[in-house]
Order: C-alpha cells, then structure tokens, then sequence
C-alpha cells in the first residue's frame, strides 16, 4: 500500500546525461557515461549555517542558499560534461597556460566556476530586470506616470522572460537536459507520493514540480515587480539602480514563497504556484526509461536512513 503523500525537501537539477539530487545530508551525481553505464558519484554536505546559524535565519537563508545552489550547480554541469569532451582543436592559448602556470589547474576549475556563477547572474539580471527598465525608460510620455511606468515595465519582464523560456527551449541541445529535468521532478514526485522508485512508478508521474527552478525565476520576476511598484524615480539610471539595490530582498522573498508553496498542497498554494507550473512546458520534457533509471539512482542516494529527516 502506498504511503500518505509527503513534502521532501530533497531537490535537484538536469545535467549532461544525468542527474544532480541533493538531499539534507548528501549530494549524489548519476551520469550516465558514453558506454551507456550509470557513473554515481556521492559526497557528505557541510552547510555554511552549521557554522554561522544566523545564515539558516528566514530571509537570509534564501540568498545563501541561492548561491550554493548556484556554485554546487555549475560544479556538477562540468563534471557531467567531462564524460563528453569535445575534440582538441590544437593547443591551449598563450592565456590559457598562464593560468595553467601561474593558478594551477584546481584553482583554476573553482575561478571558472565562481567566474560562471558571476556571469550567470549577471545575464540573468541584466535580461530579466535591468533590460525591461531601460527599454520602457525609452517611452518619455510615461515617464512621470509611476504607476504606468510600473505596470509597462512588469509586463515588458515577463514578456522577456516568455521569449526567453519558448527560445531556449527549441535549442536542440537543451532538449535531452530538459528531458532530464522532466526525469528528476518525476522521481521526486514518486517519492514524495511513497511509492517504490521503479522506472513503471516514476514514469507515470507529474512532470511538474512547484518547487522547480523555473518556477523561483518567475516567482522573482513577479516579486520584484511588486516590490518594484514602490519606487517613484523617473530618471532610468537611477531606476536600474534601485532595481539592484533590491535585488537581495527579492530573492530572499521570492525563496521563502516557494518554501511555502512547496511545503502545503490546497487550492490556495495551487493557485500561487499555477504560473510557474505552467512555464515548466518549456523546461521539462517526458523523459525516457534511461534518463529516469539516472533520476532514481541519484534519488536513492540521498533519501536519509531516519524517516522524516528530509520533511519540507
């Protein structure tokens, strides 16, 4: 008999042929390599808040957190992707051996990583915050008028945020990562209903997952377009500056929302999360029995011994 539906907090992310669960005390990578094998990989996490509890504090948590999904996400896409390296074109760049030289090759991989992390972010405030801001400051009639300006400005983010999902989503090479994602919410749904994790019970599960992260990029749209609404400037620079100086504050909302989405299941919590749902159209594919065999592997590695230990 299956078990009464629970909320985990175990999460995840799509990588190169695999899976990223992440769980309360462990971390798994299931990769499935060019011989067809499932590779998994494991290791014990250590929480910055274990040492500074301050940082597990409601706000502050969301953008520590944040961050080490971001780092410990990059970490993982490259080690998925160094089970498919691409031919050598020749050899390395003068640059490329000065750092080499001069950083070594550990330090190196984590100034990539931080560097990615750095770009990452950037692309995404500037497309999804600052870009809109700038444009709709193009429109001189409105300028004056805050509340129009507001509302121009919030739809002109989502309508971005649109074109950007649908885009992506048609590139040919993000089609199976996203196949995988479908695979990875699949399985923790699985678990979350407490069914055994078999491939026949995974397969027939929802795709769609509330706490997905598509959905906190459109939660933190939709927040710092509430929050934004406050600001009454009219010059444009100085409005991409307010933007970013609530930047902080918008994430740590926007993640402690989707904590409360994803720990409650009612008409109210499914209405809140619908619009995220719905963009996960675009980033979520139905997965084939291999990709959910990698999802699996990667979910039994994380699921704690003590019962309830991974309760949302």
């Amino acid at each position: 008999m299956a078990k009464q539906e629970k909320r985990t907090s175990i999460g995840g992310q799509a990588l190169i042929e695999g899976i990223l669960m992440r769980g309360p005390f462990k971390q798994a990578i299931a990769v499935r390599d060019q011989a067809g094998k499932v590779v998994l990989t494991t290791e014990d996490l250590k929480f910055i808040k274990d040492r500074y509890p301050v940082l597990g504090l409601p706000l502050i948590r969301g953008v520590v957190n944040f961050g080490g999904a971001m780092v410990s996400g990059v970490k993982a896409l490259m080690y998925s992707a160094s089970f498919y390296p691409e031919e050598e074109t020749g050899e390395p760049g003068r640059f490329e051996k000065w750092l080499e030289k001069h950083i070594g090759s550990e330090k190196m991989e984590s100034v990539i990583i931080y560097l990615a992390v750095a770009l990452g972010v950037c692309f995404s405030v500037g497309l999804f915050m600052l870009l809109p801001t700038f444009l709709v400051g193009l429109i001189a009639p409105i300028h004056e008028n805050y509340l129009l300006r507001n509302l121009c400005e919030g739809l002109m983010k989502v309508i971005i945020f649109t074109i950007y999902m649908i885009a992506v989503s048609r590139l040919p090479d993000m089609r199976r990562v996203f196949s995988y994602h479908g695979a990875e919410h699949k399985t923790i749904k699985c678990y979350e209903l407490g069914k055994e994790l078999t491939v026949e019970n995974v397969r027939p599960c929802v795709r769609f997952h509330p706490r997905c992260g598509t959905s906190f990029l459109f939660v933190v749209i939709i927040i710092s377009i509430l929050v934004g609404s406050v600001i009454r400037l009219s010059n444009t620079l100085l409005r991409i500056l307010c933007h970013l100086a609530l930047l902080l504050p918008v994430v740590a909302i926007s993640y402690e929302f989707n904590r409360l989405v994803g720990r409650h299941d009612n008409a109210l919590t499914r209405f809140l999360s619908a619009p995220g749902m719905w963009f996960q159209n675009f980033t979520t594919n139905e997965p084939d029995d291999s990709m959910i065999e990698c999802a699996i592997a990667a979910m039994k590695a994380v699921i704690p011994e003590e019962e309830g230990a991974d309760n949302w």
